[in-house]
């Protein structure tokens, strides 16, 4: 990315205990950095996204989660 962020992201992990496997710590930060939708902002910010395009792709993104849920409470009510 070229351009530089007035705000760094700073997502930050210390061991849990002294000899915690740096393959733990990993996945750890991984998932912090996912929670924190940190690579998403990124992409987001990369290129400007008319709002009217931006309304559209978040209402598309609603509407995916709630048919997952719907399908998911659906399959609860069959058993």
């Amino acid at each position: 990315m070229s351009k530089k962020s007035k705000h760094p992201i700073h997502v930050e992990i210390k061991p849990k205990y002294a000899d915690e496997p740096i393959e733990r710590m990993i996945k750890r930060f991984n998932k912090k950095v996912k929670k924190e939708r940190v690579i998403e902002k990124v992409l987001e910010k990369r290129f400007f996204e008319k709002p009217s395009i931006k309304k559209k792709r978040l209402k598309k993104k609603r509407e995916k989660v709630l048919q997952k849920l719907h399908k998911k409470y659906q399959h609860k009510l069959d058993r």
